[in-house]
Protein backbone atom coordinates (compact mmCIF):
# COMPACT_ATOMS: atom_id res chain seq x y z
CA UNK A 1 0.00 0.00 0.00
CA UNK A 2 1.29 3.43 -0.94
CA UNK A 3 0.72 6.89 0.43
CA UNK A 4 -2.07 8.62 -1.43
CA UNK A 5 -3.60 12.04 -1.30
CA UNK A 6 -7.05 11.55 0.21
CA UNK A 7 -8.24 14.73 -1.52
CA UNK A 8 -7.96 12.90 -4.85
CA UNK A 9 -10.38 10.10 -3.98
CA UNK A 10 -13.45 11.99 -5.18
CA UNK A 11 -11.63 12.87 -8.43
CA UNK A 12 -10.74 9.22 -8.98
CA UNK A 13 -14.37 8.21 -8.43
CA UNK A 14 -15.55 10.88 -10.85
CA UNK A 15 -13.01 9.71 -13.42
CA UNK A 16 -14.25 6.13 -13.10
CA UNK A 17 -17.80 7.27 -13.76
CA UNK A 18 -16.97 9.69 -16.58
CA UNK A 19 -14.06 7.97 -18.27
CA UNK A 20 -13.28 8.38 -21.91
CA UNK A 21 -13.65 6.07 -24.86
CA UNK A 22 -10.09 4.74 -24.83
CA UNK A 23 -10.20 4.02 -21.11
CA UNK A 24 -13.56 2.29 -21.45
CA UNK A 25 -12.29 0.14 -24.33
CA UNK A 26 -9.12 -0.90 -22.52
CA UNK A 27 -10.95 -1.44 -19.22
CA UNK A 28 -13.36 -3.80 -20.97
CA UNK A 29 -10.38 -5.95 -21.97
CA UNK A 30 -8.47 -5.69 -18.69
CA UNK A 31 -11.39 -6.48 -16.39
CA UNK A 32 -11.98 -9.77 -18.19
CA UNK A 33 -8.69 -11.07 -16.77
CA UNK A 34 -7.39 -12.11 -20.19
CA UNK A 35 -3.89 -11.00 -19.25
CA UNK A 36 -3.70 -13.18 -16.14
CA UNK A 37 -3.60 -10.37 -13.57
CA UNK A 38 -6.14 -8.04 -12.00
CA UNK A 39 -6.23 -4.31 -12.61
CA UNK A 40 -8.09 -1.48 -10.88
CA UNK A 41 -9.14 1.77 -12.50
CA UNK A 42 -8.27 5.29 -11.42
CA UNK A 43 -5.99 4.29 -8.55
CA UNK A 44 -4.62 7.08 -6.36
CA UNK A 45 -0.88 6.78 -5.80
CA UNK A 46 0.77 9.66 -3.99
CA UNK A 47 -0.53 12.90 -5.51
CA UNK A 48 -1.47 11.20 -8.76
CA UNK A 49 -4.29 9.13 -10.21
CA UNK A 50 -3.21 6.24 -12.42
CA UNK A 51 -5.56 5.17 -15.23
CA UNK A 52 -5.01 1.46 -14.46
CA UNK A 53 -2.95 -0.25 -11.77
CA UNK A 54 -1.99 -3.88 -11.21
CA UNK A 55 -0.99 -4.36 -7.56
CA UNK A 56 0.47 -7.82 -8.09
CA UNK A 57 2.92 -6.65 -10.77
CA UNK A 58 3.30 -3.04 -9.57
CA UNK A 59 2.36 -1.85 -13.04
CA UNK A 60 0.60 1.35 -14.09
CA UNK A 61 -0.94 1.77 -17.52
CA UNK A 62 -1.55 5.29 -18.73
CA UNK A 63 -3.48 6.19 -21.85
CA UNK A 64 -2.10 9.33 -23.43
CA UNK A 65 -4.50 11.34 -25.53
CA UNK A 66 -4.33 14.90 -26.73
CA UNK A 67 -4.59 16.18 -23.14
CA UNK A 68 -1.01 14.96 -22.62
CA UNK A 69 0.42 16.90 -25.56
CA UNK A 70 1.56 19.80 -23.38
CA UNK A 71 2.30 17.78 -20.24
CA UNK A 72 5.67 16.21 -21.03
CA UNK A 73 7.37 17.58 -17.90
CA UNK A 74 4.42 16.71 -15.65
CA UNK A 75 4.28 13.16 -17.03
CA UNK A 76 8.05 12.77 -16.63
CA UNK A 77 7.96 13.84 -12.97
CA UNK A 78 4.96 11.59 -12.36
CA UNK A 79 6.65 8.58 -13.97
CA UNK A 80 9.83 9.17 -11.95
CA UNK A 81 7.76 9.26 -8.76
CA UNK A 82 6.13 5.95 -9.66
CA UNK A 83 9.50 4.41 -10.52
CA UNK A 84 10.88 5.40 -7.12
CA UNK A 85 8.05 3.37 -5.61
CA UNK A 86 9.05 0.40 -7.73
CA UNK A 87 6.12 0.84 -10.11
CA UNK A 88 6.62 0.41 -13.83
CA UNK A 89 4.65 2.78 -16.06
CA UNK A 90 3.43 1.84 -19.53
CA UNK A 91 2.20 4.67 -21.70
CA UNK A 92 -0.15 3.84 -24.54
CA UNK A 93 -1.47 6.28 -27.09
CA UNK A 94 -5.16 6.92 -27.24
CA UNK A 95 -5.08 6.24 -30.99
CA UNK A 96 -3.47 2.82 -30.55
CA UNK A 97 -6.15 1.75 -28.08
CA UNK A 98 -8.89 2.80 -30.51
CA UNK A 99 -7.32 1.39 -33.67
CA UNK A 100 -5.06 -1.51 -32.69
CA UNK A 101 -6.34 -3.10 -29.47
CA UNK A 102 -5.00 -6.57 -30.26
CA UNK A 103 -1.41 -5.31 -30.47
CA UNK A 104 -1.89 -3.10 -27.40
CA UNK A 105 -2.93 -6.20 -25.41
CA UNK A 106 0.01 -8.20 -26.78
CA UNK A 107 2.40 -5.41 -25.73
CA UNK A 108 0.87 -5.15 -22.24
CA UNK A 109 1.02 -8.94 -21.81
CA UNK A 110 4.67 -8.94 -22.90
CA UNK A 111 5.46 -6.32 -20.25
CA UNK A 112 3.52 -8.22 -17.58
CA UNK A 113 5.45 -11.38 -18.37
CA UNK A 114 8.76 -9.52 -17.97
CA UNK A 115 7.89 -8.39 -14.43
Amino acid sequence: MFFYNKNLIHFARANRKAGNLSEALLWYELKQGKLGVAFVRQQTIGNYIADFYCRKKKLVIEIDGSSHDDKYHYDKVRDEYMQKLGIRVLRISDKDVKKDMSNVLIWIKHNIDEL
